[in-house]
């Protein structure tokens, strides 16, 4: 019998009992008790990743280096602290970003040249990893709420990203104005957030109620039929979440395979962690089609939060609406 912590709502327990079995759903809640590491990548707009590591040895902060991605480090949590007050922090050589945050563009693969576009952009983190990795791209990033839109100037100016156009507008009306525009089309969409909860931080899930992933797949499915009409024949469109809720994740990818037919496939990841699990097979008493296996969920554990990304390629045109009209 699995234990019920006392701060987690029971109906969320209840919820993803009957998603995940007994090892499973064990280990996603041992990872929203675990102590969380925190990760940060080196800015190569602002330094270079030997000079960055170097500096922060000299001001005494244990260097951990991923053995995957050599300009990403991270620390424990008892140096998290050490590591913000560091002048290689307060300087933007290096920038705070989760390790399960990062992946997303890691699978976008952005190119020099490429037209880039990131549909939900704000607070940045992933538009500025984009130009870090291609600084010569065309970028275009979009935020629909005010506020968020200057965070996410500010974080760019600070952080040295000179050559993205930022756009205050509605991520679904983009392709209107766009269609099959863009080489890559990156959706880091509005989510529940389930992946993020601590159980130290009863601010992380005392918004959480049943239908918040109801409220969330009208958004997801809006904004994915706004990037795959935006993206060109032969682009790139990664999806990702930092949603538990398979309506938010396999479902949303079953639903972009049922709607886009003849022009969208899932293009599998490959990527060996810890945290990976299989997609789900069934859900809802319906069998998901097997190309959503190329899919990556990842439980949290004590270095990422719970994530899901999916990169799709499109394979022919998705005749935007707008391309039709004659007049």
């Amino acid at each position: 019998m699995i234990p019920l912590p006392e701060s987690f709502p029971a109906l969320f327990i209840e919820r993803y009992k009957e998603v995940f079995n007994d090892t499973a759903l064990n280990r996603i809640l041992a990872g929203f008790r675990a102590d969380k590491q925190t990760w940060y990548r080196v800015n190569p707009l602002i330094s270079e990743s030997e000079s960055a590591f170097k500096e922060l040895a000299e001001q005494g902060v244990t260097v951990n280096i991923s053995p995957i991605w050599p300009d990403v480090g991270w620390v424990e949590a008892e140096e998290r602290e050490k590591l913000l007050a560091s002048s290689v922090y307060e300087g933007a050589k290096i920038y705070i970003q989760g390790l399960a945050s990062q992946i997303p563009v890691w699978q976008l693969n952005p190119q020099a040249g490429d037209r880039i576009l990131d549909l939900a952009a704000a607070p940045g983190s992933k538009t500025l990893q984009i130009v870090g990795a291609a600084p010569t791209a065309e970028v275009a990033a979009v935020e629909i709420v005010r506020k968020r839109k200057f965070k996410l100037q500010e974080n760019l100016q600070r952080n040295g990203a000179k050559n993205v156009r930022v756009f205050l507008q509605d991520g679904t009306k983009v392709w209107r104005y766009r269609p099959e525009h863009f080489d890559r089309v990156l959706l880091d969409a509005p989510c529940s957030s389930e992946g993020r909860f601590q159980l130290s931080d009863e601010s992380s899930y005392s918004f959480w109620t049943p239908g918040k992933s109801k409220e969330m797949i009208r958004k997801q499915r809006r904004l994915l039929f706004s990037a795959i009409h935006s993206l060109k024949v032969g682009g790139t469109l990664v999806y990702s979440t930092c949603a538990i809720s398979p309506d938010e994740n396999e479902g949303i990818v079953q639903h972009v395979l049922d709607t886009f037919a003849t022009s969208m496939e899932v293009d599998p990841i490959d990527l060996d962690l810890d945290e990976r699990i299989p997609t789900l097979d069934r859900w809802r008493k319906k069998e998901v089609d097997s190309r959503v296996r190329g899919a990556c969920r990842l439980m949290p554990s004590n270095r990422m939060e719970g994530f899901f990304v999916c990169r799709f390629r499109k394979t022919a045109s998705s005749d935007p609406p707008v391309l039709r009209r004659t007049n």
